[in-house]
């Protein structure tokens, strides 16, 4: 087991992409906390703390609970809000960055002494595809998933040696049932498939690994099985 002995926080763990991740790092001998401001089903392995990463007396809160030591941190937490430029309510652009950017920033602050006190650490910040492409009313989004990568590149520099800071550019993955996606959706890929959250566990995996990925630090890795680097053409 990878992981055993090792504390792991993963926000936005109650569904989706986190809760995978939660999992993942949970199989491998983790001792890992979820945070989330919803509330998802129980999964063995995992203890769910209630919290908003955009609130930074809730996210002390939560890291006074799984300290004093922390190895990793999974910024996953996120709002794919999308609306048109002229019509969507500034309150939403705001929001949108409070939980994408600042959460992320609020939660490598307040958890960088506890991963200190561990003797070393590894953050993931979970981006996105949408930071270097985008489509109509995107922006907030967009916004906050680019500042995100740059964030990214901003903290292993502030943080490092003793912590890694990576992201995970994530492409299209499919967080429902399997029957909703058409042959289509698939052949968009290069790989032949739209991602899975499992996809995006296995690469936090190897990032969180400092004897798998000790020399990375300061990276976006792309996972989107090759849509951004596939042309495609309207007949």
């Amino acid at each position: 087991m990878r992981f055993s002995g090792k504390t792991v926080l993963v926000t936005g763990a109650a569904h989706g992409i986190g809760r995978t991740v939660a999992a993942a790092f949970a199989r491998e001998g983790a001792r890992v906390f979820g945070m989330d401001i919803a509330q998802g089903e129980r999964q063995p392995g995992v203890t769910m703390l209630h919290g908003d990463v955009a609130d930074e007396g809730q996210v002390r809160a939560v890291l006074e609970q799984v300290g004093p030591e922390l190895h990793v941190l999974i910024n996953n937490a996120g709002l794919p809000r999308f609306g048109p430029l002229e019509t969507t309510p500034v309150a939403d652009f705001d929001r949108i960055l409070a939980v994408n950017l600042r959460g992320p920033y609020l939660m490598s602050r307040f958890a960088a002494p506890l991963m200190r006190a561990a003797g070393q650490g590894a953050i993931i910040n979970i981006a996105s595809t949408r930071a270097i492409m985008s489509e109509p009313g995107g922006e907030a989004y967009g916004a906050s998933k680019g500042g995100l990568v740059s964030l990214t590149h901003a903290l292993a520099n502030s943080l490092g040696p003793a912590i890694r800071v990576n992201a995970i550019m994530a492409g299209w993955i499919n967080t429902g049932s399997e029957a909703d996606l058409s042959e289509e959706d698939h052949a968009q890929h290069p790989v032949g498939r739209v991602g899975r959250t499992e996809d995006v566990a296995q690469a936090c995996l190897f990032l969180a690994s400092p004897e798998q990925a000790g020399f990375i630090t300061g990276e976006s890795l792309v996972i989107d099985g090759g849509m951004t680097r596939k042309m495609i053409y309207v007949e």
